[in-house]
């Protein structure tokens, strides 16, 4: 695993990584990872999602996923990348609930559905002839993981699975977070973002490995990521402040008045980009304040309010989307 001193920094935001990591700085973050992961297990389960965050991970570069899984942590379950399946697969889950085991951190990838355990089911109960609910593994396991971590939005806040329908005011699955499940009980940590930057993930992993729980902002989400809103580090910083604005989307300027909700919104992507290439805003997308908990709903802000079809052959006005 090519994990040098450069790239830890990199995934640890900079600064903060080599104030709080000085003993890993001395005898380098390799020998300390190694060290950590061989003590601890990682129990990955999805609820209402699309897999956009085990995507988001998979494309991990610096270190690659494969050395991190094959050579650093114990990932005794991850639906997505796993080679069992079937009983074999649920059975650690089974095992993991049986023997009431301590030695693992809980990752949790998206909503979880309360009004019926027939959403997302992961297993069976045979004696019931009946699946098994994620949320009574989410609970279960919870209750004795070393930490609990939501990744992604939909397990951080709810997200698009706990969207309410706009006539009845409800959800049909009755989508709640990770941390709603818990309240009361235990801390659980959110990586936020839809999806989270692999870095937040596998950062955030290791601050829990090598240091116990990273410093939290009042919405359980790391400070060394999400510490500083868009809009503070943008690209376009320098149009808002000589007060140049995009009337279009595609015209040079910042984007706020397009609907951009980087003003809104905390995370170091401007900085960190995506695949270190690019990032949202800079592309021209704008911010869809998606690290946030009211995403993606946010009234009559945001871009979604701000979109409008093109205008017809016949120069009528376009119908407001």
């Amino acid at each position: 695993m090519g994990l040098n001193r450069r790239e830890f920094l990199k995934i640890m935001g900079g600064t903060t990584a080599a104030l709080a990591f000085p003993g890993v700085m001395i005898q380098g973050c390799k020998k300390a990872l190694e060290k950590a992961a061989e003590r601890t297990n990682i129990i990955w389960l999805e609820g209402q999602s699309c897999s956009g965050c085990s995507v988001s991970l998979l494309n991990k570069i610096n270190p690659d996923i494969v050395s991190v899984i094959t050579e650093h942590i114990s990932l005794n379950y991850q639906g997505v990348v796993m080679g069992g399946t079937g009983e074999a697969a649920t059975k650690v889950l089974e095992e993991a609930v049986k023997k009431q085991r301590k030695d693992f951190i809980l990752i949790v990838e998206g909503s979880i559905p309360t009004k019926n355990d027939l959403y997302c089911t992961i297993g069976e109960d045979f004696s019931k002839h009946r699946g098994i609910g994620v949320r009574y593994w989410v609970e279960e396991l919870g209750k004795n993981a070393q930490a609990i971590v939501s990744v992604g939005s939909c397990s951080a806040f709810g997200g698009i699975p706990a969207a309410k329908n706009k006539v009845t005011g409800e959800n049909p699955t009755g989508a709640i977070s990770v941390a709603e499940l818990f309240k009361g009980k235990k801390t659980v940590l959110n990586v936020p973002g839809c999806p989270p930057h692999p870095d937040w993930m596998v950062g955030t992993l290791l601050h829990v490995l090598l240091k116990g729980m990273p410093k939290l902002d009042e919405y359980n989400r790391p400070v060394m990521y999400y510490g500083k809103t868009v809009h503070e580090q943008c690209e376009r910083l320098h149009d808002y402040k000589r007060g140049i604005f995009a009337k279009n989307w595609g015209d040079k300027g910042c984007l706020y008045n397009l609907g951009c909700l980087g003003m809104d919104s905390g995370c170091d992507i401007p900085n960190r980009k995506w695949n270190s290439v690019n990032t949202c805003v800079d592309c021209g997308s704008g911010c869809i304040g998606c690290t946030e908990k009211p995403f993606p709903e946010y009234g009559n802000r945001g871009i979604y309010q701000n979109l409008q079809a093109l205008k017809p052959a016949d120069g009528k006005k376009g119908m407001e989307v």
